[in-house]
């Protein structure tokens, strides 16, 4: 996503290469803030827009929390968590457009997830009833749903989601939204249905694990340049100008 992070989402990424998760979790703070200072040369912070680019520094930090708990630094976490629920109270608070207000609280259920917080599924659900109500201001919900805001709300989810299960994508776009995008608001609504059903365990699960994969970018299946020195996998991930293995996120050496 084309924020200026000033480097420190690369960073995280080549912390999670080599199972640094608090490394990982203090650069994903760093491009959060970052990005919520400034999100792009042409975008204010508190001018969301049409696009919503400063979700993607919300995002940074869901992803954050996510990280100390995987890193087993759970005080952290919830600090992390308390903080970005109220930068994105704030923000729901500053948008005109009541797709996006419902796409902030949608950020605030992620945080209380990611970061063990109660109220997560309150939160998804005062989410799914902001969406049926802002249904009316959507003419083109899938293309409401492309914009970076909402892409960046997804990201969380897929990312850990894809690392408990093989580095495939395990979230996919019918999981996260209705069938009928002639109902905008169910459409939209159906995300924080699915994430209130899925993402604090899947979580857990990443916490339990201790492990947690890094963000699917640029993907190449069966090469013949590269291998995976820890697995052995020739199934490639290029990401933040990294090259991963796809299916266990270690650094790949070229063949």
């Amino acid at each position: 996503m084309n924020t200026q992070d000033a480097g420190h989402l690369e960073a995280a990424v080549e912390a999670i290469a080599v199972d640094e998760f608090v490394t990982a979790g203090d650069e994903y703070t760093r491009a959060g803030w970052r990005v919520l200072a400034d999100p792009r040369p042409e975008v204010d912070t508190f001018d969301v827009g049409d696009r919503g680019w400063v979700g993607a520094g919300l995002a940074h930090l869901v992803v954050a929390a996510v990280c100390y708990r995987v890193a087993g630094a759970d005080a952290r976490a919830t600090r992390r968590a308390i903080a970005g629920v109220a930068d994105a109270t704030e923000l729901a608070s500053v948008t005109d457009h009541p797709a996006q207000r419902a796409c902030f609280l949608e950020l605030v259920g992620d945080f209380r997830a990611a970061g063990g917080l109660d109220g997560a599924s309150d939160a998804y659900h005062d989410a799914g009833d902001a969406y049926q109500a802002a249904g009316d201001t959507v003419e083109e919900p899938q293309t409401r749903a492309t914009t970076p805001l909402f892409q960046a709300a997804a990201t969380p989810l897929t990312q850990v989601a894809r690392g408990l299960a093989n580095g495939e994508i395990a979230v996919k776009w019918d999981d996260l939204h209705g069938p009928d995008p002639a109902d905008p608001g169910a459409f939209l609504a159906a995300r924080a249905s699915y994430k209130r059903q899925r993402f604090r365990s899947l979580v857990e699960r990443a916490a339990d694990e201790g492990d947690l994969a890094a963000p699917r970018g640029t993907t190449e299946y069966d090469t013949d340049h590269h291998q995976c020195p820890a697995c052995g996998s020739t199934d490639v991930n290029w990401v933040e100008n990294t090259v991963l293995c796809l299916r266990c996120s270690s650094p790949t050496a070229e063949q």
